[in-house]
C-alpha cells in the first residue's frame, strides 16, 4: 500500500490531525517489530541542490533518530533500520561510501547513548572499514544490558547473503559434531535456519515501511518478511513525518493477518 502525504507538517491543523490519529490507535493492534527501509536521501539532497549526497544521508540519519523515538513512545519493541546494503558497498562511489561510513558510525554511537535502547548490528563486517565495524561493536557492547527498544542496524546487510551465511553456519556446526550429510538433510528445517540468521531469537517484522514511493524489498530481510505487512510512503526519507508513521500503523491495525489460514 502507498499513501501520499497530507499537506503541511506543522501548525494547528497538522497537530489536530496527529492527535486524531493517535486517538484512533488507542487499543489498536500495533506491530511488535517494525522494519524500515530509509530511502530517498540522495534524491532529497539533489532536489535541494545540495553539494553532495552526504547532506541527504545526514538528514536521513537524523530522521531515523526521530523515528525511533516515535516507535519507543508507542511501545514498539523491535525496530530494524536498513542503512547500508552489501550492494551499496560495490555500487556507490568511494567518496559517498566514506561519508556514509562516518554518518552511520556517528548514528550508532548516538543511539547507544540516547536511551535504554539495545543496539545490535545485523549484517556482515566484511567490506566495512575498521572504524565503522568498531563503532557498531562498541554500540552493541555499551547497550548489551539495556532492556528498552531493541534497535537493529542493518549495515553491510543483504538478505541473500544472510541466508547463505546461515546455511554455512549450520553446515559448519553440524560438521564439528561429526554429523553426516544425510543426518543434516533430516534435521534441516525453516526453524533451524531461523536460528542461524543475523536476527536469531527475534520475532520476524510484522510491518515493513519504505519511504520515497519505491515498492521493492531491495534484498532486505528476505527470509523474515515471509508474512510481513508492507506500507509504502511517498515522502523521501528525511521528509518522513510522524503522521506518515501513524497512518502506517493505522493501516496495519485494519489488516487481517491470515498466515496462510
Amino acid at each position: 500500500m502507498t499513501e501520499r502525504q497530507a499537506p503541511g507538517g506543522s501548525g494547528p491543523l497538522y497537530r489536530l490531525y496527529q492527535a486524531r490519529l493517535r486517538r484512533m490507535l488507542q487499543g489498536a493492534t500495533l506491530p511488535h517489530h517494525i522494519a524500515m527501509i530509509i530511502d530517498g536521501n540522495r534524491r532529497w539532497a539533489r532536489e535541494r541542490a545540495l553539494e553532495t549526497a552526504a547532506h541527504g544521508h545526514r538528514a536521513g540519519a537524523e530522521k531515523m533518530r526521530e523515528f525511533l523515538g516515535w516507535c519507543d513512545e508507542l511501545g514498539i519493541r523491535v525496530v530494524t533500520i536498513y542503512l547500508l546494503s552489501t550492494d551499496n558497498l560495490t555500487g556507490r562511489s568511494s567518496d559517498e561510501l566514506d561519508q556514509l561510513f562516518e554518518i552511520i558510525a556517528d548514528l550508532a554511537d548516538d543511539l547507544s547513548r540516547a536511551a535504554d535502547w539495545r543496539i545490535q548490528h545485523v549484517g556482515t563486517s566484511e567490506g566495512l572499514p575498521e572504524q565503522l565495524a568498531a563503532a557498531l561493536q562498541a554500540a552493541e557492547d555499551r547497550t548489551a544490558g539495556n532492556a528498552g527498544l531493541h534497535v537493529n542496524l542493518a549495515v553491510g546487510y543483504g538478505g541473500r547473503r544472510e541466508i547463505a551465511d546461515a546455511m554455512r553456519s549450520i553446515v559448519r556446526s553440524h560438521g564439528e559434531t561429526g554429523g553426516t550429510v544425510e543426518e543434516l538433510a533430516e534435521i534441516l528445517t525453516p526453524e533451524l535456519i531461523g536460528e542461524h540468521l543475523y536476527t536469531q531469537g527475534q520475532p520476524d517484522p510484522d510491518l515493513i515501511i519504505r519511504t520515497s514511493g519505491e515498492q521493492r524489498l531491495s534484498d532486505f530481510m528476505l527470509w523474515q518478511s515471509a508474512h510481513s505487512e508492507f506500507y509504502f510512503v511517498e515522502a523521501l526519507g528525511p521528509d518522513l513525518r510522524e503522521v506518515d508513521f501513524l497512518r502506517a500503523l493505522r493501516a496495519y491495525a485494519t489488516r487481517h493477518r491470515r498466515f496462510g489460514q
